[in-house]
């Protein structure tokens, strides 16, 4: 892949030895990590982080967000502090608190440090999960650490918190899903938007053979066929995303191996769902293929 002028040399030097380091990189899959669909997802998340952009990752539920975050972390070989959003979380959730302690013999209060602040100052990667789910007045507190000052007031100890170098930030987002809310365009502006779309056909198939237990061939070319015909079932409106999630087709693999395999179909993916013609939906295809 041709890097555009306008990157910094080292910038491009760094995206060329990445891009050479191939056997690194498959070793990493066999180990279970991240199996991109192209290689320019790689690629763009690489840049937009040697760049010192904060990306969000944009896909649906179980197509690997979380293990992308992970592999970034491993490749770059930067430890990863993470948030797990909710309606619950606030100030003290990212920032940290006070506690009362003991220093020789006397009672003090001290400050324990948050996800944010700690990732700010040990200089390593920030991995918000499902940050739609947070309250839309909570993350406002961050937007100073997302932008170019890359700073905080700590309101718990009035200090200001600059982020050392390396700190990067990795969010993930899952839109659409009962309990998350739109991002608001002063923090969504402040991302840099990577689309993770679930994997097919052969990479599917890679993936299955190297990260579960099943190794009958034509089961695992019976879930490929499974995994597409829900991706499209979820194009035409039939189901709802997270039927179609690769972690659980993943975990059907795994259950097919010791039970039927329209049973671990039913367990992994379809009693997972709320409305009662989805699941009949799933075990009408699953009847179909695994009959």
């Amino acid at each position: 892949m041709q890097m555009k002028e306008e990157l910094p040399a080292n910038i491009k030097e760094q995206l060329q030895k990445f891009q050479r380091n191939t056997t690194a990189y498959t070793e990493l899959i066999r180990e279970g990590g991240y199996m991109a669909p192209n290689k320019e997802i790689i690629i763009d998340a690489v840049t937009a982080l040697l760049l010192g952009k904060n990306i969000l990752l944009k896909g649906p539920t179980g197509a690997g967000k979380t293990k992308f975050a992970e592999t970034l972390s491993y490749l770059f070989q930067q430890p990863m502090f993470s948030i797990n959003s909710s309606v619950d979380i606030d100030a003290e959730s990212l920032l940290g608190f006070k506690t009362l302690t003991y220093e020789d013999e006397k009672q003090v209060i001290e400050f324990i440090s948050g996800p944010v602040i700690n990732a700010m100052e040990h200089g390593t990667f920030l991995y918000i999960d499902e940050i739609n789910m947070a309250k839309p007045e909570t993350l406002p507190i961050i937007n100073g650490v997302l932008d170019y000052r890359r700073s905080i007031t700590n309101p718990f100890t009035n200090e200001i918190v600059t982020a050392s170098k390396g700190f990067n930030v990795i969010a993930a987002i899952n839109e659409g899903y009962v309990g998350t809310v739109p991002l608001n365009e002063a923090l969504k502006n402040r991302f840099i938007v990577i689309e993770i779309p679930y994997i097919q056909g052969e990479q599917l198939k890679q993936l299955i053979v190297q990260n579960t237990k099943l190794e009958d061939e034509k089961l695992v070319d019976l879930f490929v066929k499974l995994s597409s015909d829900l991706i499209e079932a979820v194009a035409q409106g039939k189901i709802g995303e997270d039927a179609a999630s690769i972690r659980a087709l993943l975990d059907a693999c795994d259950l097919s191996k010791h039970i039927p395999a329209k049973r671990a179909i039913q367990r992994a993916i379809a009693d997972k769902l709320e409305e009662d013609r989805e699941r009949e939906f799933i075990m009408s295809l699953a009847e179909t293929l695994f009959s």
